[in-house]
């Protein structure tokens, strides 16, 4: 059984990519942008582990392993300072929190 081919995957990677993207140049919502750089960095690491497939090495899984690992303290420090900006300026809108004053 053949699966999917390298274009497949980099197709899904980059539809990815562009999603999330225009998401962060789109949304308000500082919660949604941080959603879609997350999703920015899971479609890099869909490239990643799709050239180390299709390579036939395992260096973009490791790599990968790193990056997730890295993303799991970015996402605990991004909702971190989240919760701060909202309990100090009640609004967690990109629009409305525009000065680093108060």
């Amino acid at each position: 059984m053949i699966g999917p081919s390298l274009h497949a995957y980099l197709a899904i990677s980059a539809l990815l990519f562009a999603l999330g993207f225009l998401g962060v140049l789109i949304r308000r919502n500082t919660l949604v942008v941080f959603m879609c750089l997350e999703l920015m960095l899971v479609a890099s690491t869909l490239a990643l582990v799709t050239f180390s497939r299709f390579n036939g090495t395992m260096d973009g899984n490791v790599f990968v392993f790193f990056i997730l690992t890295v993303a799991a303290a970015e996402v605990a420090v991004g909702l971190a300072i989240i919760v701060a900006l909202f309990r100090k300026r009640h609004t967690i809108q990109v629009d409305e929190l525009n000065s680093l004053k108060n």
